[in-house]
């Protein structure tokens, strides 16, 4: 695996690729790698002749008090990781490499009304980082396809909206939830828990699993289902940031029994920030 550390190096492995006729899949991620990671890089493989892989902490979609200094760097471990799946290559960019004016006069771009909802609401500024850096990855890379795991559902839904809005020639490629044997969304942050925090955090996908059944069987109105769902984290030691049964495509809060439907939620359990979905 090669492993490019600058803008020139990249464009020249790129234009080496293209020149070969190859088809080129993409994954970007923030490093601390996991099995969910790995997954991405091995749907990629199906899809393209060669894969690229880049970690980025991008600080742009950290806010003020969150985790960006400590945010695990695992950059040997990764490497490892991502050539055993057969990645062809890495692109590892400093701050200064990909926001060389700094952040405050950076150009950005933003999806309205998707980043605004869930995550978004009450991470201001997050989607906007979120969706500035990837576009510049995709100027960059100039991928075929590109891979992202649905654990970030809204994520997806606003890079989606982006490439079809920016007109990206790129073919986005949702790859469902890596999950523990217990059923915790893998996440780069579960390695925050605590053991014993570790042991209550499985409840939040077993919650969602109880909500999707009672949806399915019209148990009461979903605004009622929701709080009665809030409740059932809290006492099992959460505290809900939000937890919306919302239309797959828009991620309004559904209303109606025959839209297609996803529960979202956000909670912590301590100090660590959990996230999961799952649709109806």
């Amino acid at each position: 695996m090669q492993h490019l550390e600058s803008i020139s190096a990249l464009r020249a492995q790129i234009r080496d690729w293209r020149l070969a006729g190859k088809r080129i899949g993409f994954v970007p991620t923030m490093g601390n790698l996991h099995a969910g990671h790995f997954r991405l890089v091995d749907i990629a493989r199906q899809h393209a002749d060669v894969v690229i892989a880049s970690i980025f902490v991008n600080p742009m979609q950290f806010g003020q008090n969150e985790d960006l200094d400590k945010y695990p760097r695992t950059l040997a471990a990764d490497m490892q990781g991502l050539t055993a799946h057969g990645c062809a290559a890495l692109f590892t960019p400093t701050p200064a490499i990909m926001y060389p004016r700094g952040l405050d006069v950076q150009s950005f771009v933003e999806v309205p009304k998707l980043g605004d909802l869930h995550c978004g609401a009450s991470r201001a500024g997050h989607f906007r980082g979120v969706s500035t850096v990837v576009a510049k990855l995709f100027n960059l890379v100039q991928p075929d396809v590109a891979c992202f795991g649905q654990k970030d559902y809204q994520q997806l839904a606003i890079i989606r909206q982006m490439v079809a809005d920016l007109s990206f020639p790129i073919e986005i490629i949702g790859v469902p939830t890596e999950r523990a044997a217990d059923g915790l969304a893998l996440s780069s942050r579960n390695g925050y828990l605590t053991a014993e925090e570790r042991a209550k955090a499985p409840a939040l996908y077993q919650i969602l699993q109880q909500l999707k059944q009672q949806i399915l069987a019209a148990a009461a109105p979903y605004r009622e289902l929701e709080q009665n769902a809030k409740a059932t984290l809290q006492a099992a030691g959460f505290i809900p940031d939000y937890l919306n049964i919302s239309h797959r495509q828009t991620l309004a809060l559904a209303n109606d029994a025959n839209e297609p439907k996803v529960i979202l939620a956000a909670a912590k359990l301590g100090s660590t920030r959990l996230i999961d979905n799952l649709e109806v």
